[in-house]
């Protein structure tokens, strides 16, 4: 394993964290609530699950919102160890922290919206409550009793909220602090916690190799998928080819570019081909032209199994030469 990889993992890119909170307005039932006893209702057979409050339409713009926040960080970055973060390459830092500043400010104005019609949403679920209660339970006054009592304060919720990016690296650690112990104590902790950190150092290492080979095989694999679709759509559709699929290929390749920080040569080189070999035309030339039309899906065809027969090969290669890369560019640097 080339020691270079983690450094200059950390220098192509940061990880990021996104995490997006907000009221739900659910409530979990029990078997209480409904009047049986607890003893009465078996976990293996049924489950009360979670409950509306409110209707689903009343937290509908945050949770657009919270999903938007989502999408933006899957559609741009590679999870890393497991998804304990996102990977974001630098050339998308700009752009999508922009949105997401853009999306947080959305969000806290949709939960001020929110906050200011709480109470009539309230009233008006208390009412819709009181008229299902009688059709669901024997007991509805304690299935009502619950439900009002599961609606927070209005002063109490901003708690519930909250929109937040966190940007970090990951580093191998050298070393553990130690308590001030006894000295036996001390010396069997010492080298306990020397030989834990020797193995964080070698696990995530490790990882970061698998890292890097799992994020060229996803691109190489959404480029094959990505002209799966277009095909399709060429296919389908009543115009037959149609500029907005032309464009989607376009933005691909841009944002393969972006996204390609591990040097994907080979990959590149294949869209960039196609870039001048099929996206030269606009779709109404395809749609005049029966020759082009079969020249740009045969070219989608071929590129899609091209990218998909890489996605399958070892990249142990192509992650070694980044890694000699990032040797190279720490020798100049320093």
């Amino acid at each position: 394993m080339e020691p270079q990889l983690l450094p200059l993992l950390t220098r192509e890119g940061v990880l990021i964290k996104v995490s997006v909170r907000f009221w739900r307005g659910c409530k979990k039932l029990k078997a209480e609530d409904i009047g049986l006893k607890s003893s009465d209702v078996s976990d293996r057979l049924i489950s009360l699950g979670h409950k509306r409050l409110l209707p689903r339409e009343s937290t509908q713009q945050l949770a657009l919102l919270e999903g938007r926040a989502h999408a933006l960080i899957e559609g741009n970055t590679f999870p890393f160890l497991n998804g304990l973060a996102h990977f974001l390459p630098n050339a998308r830092l700009q752009e999508v922290t922009q949105r997401l500043n853009e999306l947080e400010t959305e969000f806290w104005q949709a939960k001020d919206e929110f906050l200011r019609r709480y109470t009539s949403l309230r009233q008006s679920a208390s009412s819709e409550w009181q008229s299902l209660a009688q059709k669901l339970v024997s007991d509805p006054d304690r299935l009502l009793a619950t439900i009002e009592a599961s609606f927070p304060l209005p002063q109490q919720m901003n708690r519930f909220y909250g929109f937040e990016k966190q940007l970090f690296q990951v580093s191998v650690p050298e070393s553990l602090g130690v308590e001030l112990i006894t000295t036996v104590e001390q010396q069997q902790v010492i080298s306990a916690r020397q030989q834990a950190a020797r193995d964080a150092g070698a696990k995530i290492r490790q990882d970061v190799q698998l890292f890097v080979a799992d994020c060229v095989a996803s691109l190489r694999e959404q480029t094959a998928v990505l002209c799966g679709e277009m095909l399709t759509s060429i296919q389908t559709s009543e115009t037959g080819v149609h500029q907005k699929t032309l464009n989607r290929l376009i933005r691909f390749i841009d944002q393969f570019k972006q996204m390609n920080f591990a040097n994907d040569v080979e990959m590149e080189r294949q869209l960039e081909r196609v870039r001048k070999e099929l996206l030269s035309k606009t779709a109404e030339e395809y749609r005049d032209s029966a020759i082009a039309r079969t020249r740009l899906t045969a070219g989608l065809q071929q590129l899609a199994a091209q990218a998909r027969q890489l996605a399958k090969q070892d990249a142990g290669e192509l992650v070694e030469r980044f890694g000699e890369l990032g040797r190279r560019k720490f020798q100049l640097a320093a």
